[in-house]
């Protein structure tokens, strides 16, 4: 037990050391993102959700999904938080690789959860989770607008 319990520690470190940098290295926020998603995972996992972007001044409503590895358990998840580096709104559609780690056990529940895509933009959510699960891991992630 106590070797997992240092694996999860080794990760959550590696995880979380460059993304403590990352508000003061990304620029201006650019825009905010709220996202509704639920999320199963037994070691890999699946998530599927809609949201809504807003930039320059309107709202956009957005599908998102993606499949990976880290977490057991099931839950429903509201995350809100910045965009960086959004430059045209088609700019935020596409690809992700996104980093979590959160927990929610009966109504309580917390994470954060960073998104990046190969046209520069970042994403910063804290997440609330309703459920019974533990998640850290890692993500490939789709965003499309609806």
């Amino acid at each position: 037990m106590s070797r997992l319990r240092f694996s999860a520690l080794a990760a959550l470190v590696l995880l979380a050391t460059p993304v403590a940098a990352q508000p003061r290295s990304l620029g201006p926020q650019t825009g905010s993102l709220r996202i509704e998603q639920i999320s199963v995972a037994f070691i890999g996992q699946g998530e599927l959700g809609g949201g809504t972007l807003t930039y320059a001044g309107r709202s956009y409503p957005i599908t998102i999904g993606g499949l990976g590895i880290g977490g057991i358990g099931a839950s429903r998840l509201v995350a809100s938080g910045r965009v960086y580096g959004l430059k045209r709104r088609a700019d935020l559609a596409g690809a992700y690789v996104q980093l979590r780690e959160g927990w929610a056990v009966g109504s309580r529940g917390e994470g954060r959860i960073w998104l990046r895509n190969n046209k520069g933009v970042t994403i910063s959510l804290d997440a609330r989770r309703q459920g019974l699960q533990l998640t850290l891991g890692a993500d490939g992630v789709l965003i499309g607008f609806k």
